[in-house]
């Protein structure tokens, strides 16, 4: 990832509702969520909304999939993966034993969900 790529992600994430539109997504990967949800969900009239996901598309954070009528938006997990190794691929100066923390941090995110005992 060049370094006009990382501000044109963090310029779109600099907002306050598409930073909540973006951690939705996340929250919602793999199936992605309808932007009339993303709507009602936060609050946010639809015009509104349209505008902040072309700023998050713009900046290859998100795609959208049509379903019919329908609209359904999803977080693009290789953006992700892309921003993150940005930010720590000149880490510690060669001693990984520093960057162990953020990388232990990021590893709980991802465990599978216990099932409920329901």
């Amino acid at each position: 990832m060049e370094s006009t790529d990382a501000i044109a992600v963090f310029a779109a994430l600099s907002q306050p509702t598409r930073l909540a539109v973006f951690r939705l997504l996340m929250l919602h990967e793999p199936d992605g969520v309808p932007a009339g949800m993303i709507a009602a969900q936060l609050d946010v009239p639809q015009n509104t909304l349209s505008t902040h996901l072309s700023v998050l598309n713009r900046a290859g954070l998100i795609a959208a999939e049509r379903h019919g009528r329908s609209i359904s938006y999803r977080a693009e997990l290789h953006r992700v993966r892309e921003i993150t190794t940005f930010l720590v691929r000149d880490c510690c100066d060669g001693r990984p034993e520093l960057c162990e923390p953020v990388i232990a941090d990021l590893t709980p995110c991802c465990s599978p969900k216990e099932a409920s005992l329901v």
